[in-house]
């Protein structure tokens, strides 16, 4: 990479991470970390996504866009992207850096409402970037219960967590449960799950 390439990558990244620390200052609830996801662990969570599919990729909580980038680099058409994101703020960055990809303003707990403008629409695969150790146990299940209901027996939910447990646990429903990956080289290191439902009933 070139001196001037390098220092444009520098100074996104500085924007990426003042415009995401502001956000975590207005509603660290919603943000739930300190730092945007780095560029490592978002290729590692997109890496789950099958573009070939035919199928819409759903990503959640997607921030400033750092995984949003990752989804689009395994080859997802950018109109083949629902994005649902919480936080205003994020929302505009997002709508003006992707203007093909479909920004969706709205809670990723209440999908039916905010998805209502797609009535019956399947997915490929999820990749979530929603805080769940911000939210009690009975309302982690019940989220992945409703996106696994969104995408074929099999494929994945990816979802990123800081702490060392899966943040939704085995055993209480229909899914299975499988760690991914521990990544140190994110701030704080994160640990992916993958939650698919069982391929036979």
């Amino acid at each position: 990479m070139s001196t001037t390439g390098m220092r444009k990558a520098l100074a996104e990244r500085f924007d990426e991470e003042i415009r995401f620390f502001k956000g975590w200052i207005d509603k660290p609830k919603a943000v739930g970390a300190v730092m945007p996801t780095s560029s490592v662990t978002a290729r590692r969570m997109a890496s789950v996504v099958d573009a070939s599919s035919g199928l819409p990729v759903l990503e959640l909580g997607a921030g400033t866009g750092v995984i949003t980038k990752a989804i689009l680099q395994r080859g997802v058409r950018p109109e083949n992207l629902f994005s649902i994101e919480y936080a205003e703020d994020f929302v505009a960055h997002l709508r003006q850096r992707f203007p093909e990809v479909r920004v969706i303003k709205g809670d990723a707990f209440d999908l039916e409402h905010t998805l209502e403008a797609y009535p019956g629409i399947r997915f490929d695969s999820v990749v979530s970037g929603v805080p769940l150790l911000n939210f009690p146990t009975a309302k982690r299940v019940q989220f992945v219960e409703q996106l696994l209901d969104l995408i074929p027996r099999g494929r994945p939910i990816m979802q990123i967590t800081y702490g060392p447990l899966s943040p939704v646990p085995p055993k209480r429903g229909n899914y299975t449960v499988e760690h991914y990956d521990f990544i140190v080289r994110n701030l704080p290191p994160a640990q992916l799950w993958v939650y698919r439902r069982p391929l036979q009933a």
